[in-house]
């Protein structure tokens, strides 16, 4: 069951894109389990978007919702206070096993310490080329579509950020059967996932789902699990790392106490996490992108005059996309209307204050982009899609502390960066090539689990120019 989406049209000047329809009120015990089974963001109600922190019980779960920015502040800065919630990182385990999205204190420090050199791969100059290959080879997939019928944007950019990021750890591109896997193995993943999280929610069992998701995981690693054994097995044998990129920098790493190397599992660990934080959160924020620039031609024309502008039919350079701030802005935009991870759960680790509430140990505290950036205190018509709002200096002060879809404090995303010329670079490029409309009477309905997603893909015609 879920909510009918609000938005999808024009209101005053703005185009507000589609959200659930936020309940009255809260929910009665049994109608959260109902509307949650499918969706975070659909159990919400309306005060939810406005209040300072909320509380929520559950026959399993006692869990609290700080939207109050100084206490975000507070939980996000202390890493050791506020770890990550332990099941969270019980359902992400068959996923991405003890990494280092999943540790928590000392251990997520070494882990840490140990894949910081993997990262100097991911340095934007260092991957500009792959992007553009990558948003290359989108386009002549696009090409070879059958332009007069509509086209199911979200497989597209699943395929375009897993190619980005699948170049960027193994030095080799993402085949069209391997990624179309990768998106359907995930959404089954989420999908299961979020009902075994309900289950425990309210103490029942999980009646297979955490079993289903387990199968699905395993379907992600078997893309990539031979690539990193036979890489592996080189590297012990002979010394030979191979190509230069992320897995040749985890093989290298070493614990900074016991000098000891990631075993297999532990590598892929990392390997999936990097993986799939570096291309699923992509994926979704670009699919977004393309139906809200779908939607408003307008800001679409103007983003295409300024790439054209700045980069004509050259290939896209990082000294070009910081003279292209419509489209950072598109990309900001976006993140902020249908930010990836929109909840993001943390453990009370001893007792605390806060506000007028005392928490408990095990207590479950979640600071929430999807809230704290559509909260009408911090931002101007919140639900609207209007990019143009970045330049406004108030709305540059609120963007360094309402805006947060890459987390904030020491656990911070590291891939912000990254994420933002991979956007820039695909967008442009696309909108170079193509003039992109929405279809009439299609309006995708975000769903929340892990990640946000449109539960039955973005559908949009694509015409070359």
């Amino acid at each position: 069951m879920s909510l009918p989406n609000i938005g999808g049209e024009h209101v005053d000047g703005l185009f507000v894109p589609p959200f659930p329809d936020p309940h009255p009120k809260k929910s009665s015990l049994f109608w959260r389990f109902v509307r949650g089974w499918n969706s975070w963001i659909h159990v919400l109600f309306e005060k939810s978007y406005t209040m300072k922190m909320g509380e929520i019980r559950t026959p399993g779960l006692h869990m609290y919702i700080a939207n109050e920015l100084p206490l975000v502040k507070r939980i996000m800065s202390d890493w050791r206070g506020f770890p990550k919630h332990h099941l969270l990182v019980r359902t992400l385990g068959p996923a991405i096993g003890n990494s280092v999205f999943s540790a928590n204190g000392d251990d997520w420090a070494t882990q840490r310490e140990m894949i910081n050199p993997a990262f100097q791969q991911a340095a934007l100059g260092r991957t500009l080329p792959m992007m553009r290959d990558a948003a290359d080879a989108l386009v002549e997939r696009v090409r070879r579509s059958d332009l007069d019928r509509p086209i199911d944007v979200d497989p597209l950019m699943t395929h375009v950020a897993a190619d980005v990021i699948f170049r960027t750890l193994f030095s080799s591109p993402l085949s069209e059967g391997d990624a179309r896997r990768i998106h359907d193995a995930f959404n089954r993943f989420q999908r299961h996932a979020q009902s075994a999280s309900m289950l425990r929610f309210y103490r029942m069992p999980t009646l297979g789902f955490f079993h289903c998701s387990r199968r699905a995981a395993a379907d992600i690693h078997g893309v990539f699990a031979h690539i990193v054994q036979r890489r592996l097995d080189a590297y012990r044998a002979t010394g030979d790392l191979g190509p230069s990129d992320i897995l040749a920098s985890l093989m290298e790493a070493r614990h900074p106490k016991t000098g000891a190397p990631f075993s297999f599992t532990d590598l892929m660990g990392q390997v999936s996490t990097i993986f799939l934080a570096g291309h699923e959160t992509s994926a979704s924020a670009l699919s977004w992108a393309l139906y809200c620039l779908a939607e408003e031609a307008e800001t679409q024309r103007i983003a295409r005059d300024e790439v054209l502008f700045v980069a004509g039919t050259r290939p896209i350079q990082a000294e070009m996309i910081r003279r292209m701030p419509i489209i950072r802005n598109v990309f900001r935009e976006t993140l902020r209307l249908y930010p990836p991870v929109a909840f993001m759960p943390r453990e009370v680790s001893c007792p605390t204050q806060m506000r007028d509430k005392q928490l408990a140990p095990g207590a479950m505290v979640v600071v929430s982009p999807w809230l704290i950036q559509r909260n009408p205190e911090h931002w101007r018509c919140p639900h609207a899609f209007h990019p143009a709002r970045f330049d406004d200096p108030d709305a540059k002060t609120k963007s360094r502390e309402a805006w947060l879809p890459f987390g904030a404090g020491p656990r911070i995303c590291v891939g912000a960066g990254f994420a933002t010329q991979e956007a820039a670079v695909v967008l442009a490029t696309l909108l170079r090539t193509f003039t992109i409309r929405a279809v009439p009477g299609e309006t995708p309905e975000p769903v929340s689990r892990l990640t946000l997603r449109p539960k039955r893909g973005v559908k949009l015609y694509f015409s070359l120019r």
